[in-house]
């Protein structure tokens, strides 16, 4: 490895991912390694991409979003609109996500009220009965 590119081993382990999601996001067009025959070569760019990439997947952006923000890079707006453009859409997640911490916090509380009733049944049910 050279202190400007990684392969393919050397971005799997850095970033925890298989070959074949870089080759997925490859050929989605997110990742432009350099291909030399069958080897690929990733840049600094590369893994900042790959990096933002797996942050978007881990908020829930789509892909089509990440790619729309990935390419706001180059817009020469000293990343004004890229900012701007991520700072909508993650506000967006964070509202669906905190909804649906919401439901999951009560169904955690429904299911812990029926863990309860099931518990109070089971030991009634193992009492012997007074007839």
């Amino acid at each position: 490895m050279t202190e400007a590119t990684m392969n393919i081993r050397e971005m799997c382990d850095a970033f925890q991912v298989t070959p074949r999601t870089l080759r997925f996001y490859e050929a989605k067009e997110l990742l432009f390694p350099i291909r030399e025959g069958q080897k690929r070569l990733f840049t600094r760019r590369d893994r900042a991409r790959l990096k933002l990439i797996l942050r978007g997947k881990r908020f829930g952006f789509s892909l089509e979003e990440i790619r729309q923000l990935l390419d706001l890079y180059d817009i020469d707006d000293q990343q004004q609109t890229q900012l701007t453009k991520t700072q909508e859409i993650a506000q967006k997640h964070l509202v669906d996500m905190e909804r649906q911490k919401s439901e999951l916090e009560l169904a955690i509380c429904d299911l812990r009220e029926q863990l309860v009733w099931v518990d109070q049944m089971v030991d009634s049910l193992q009492k012997p009965s007074a007839a």
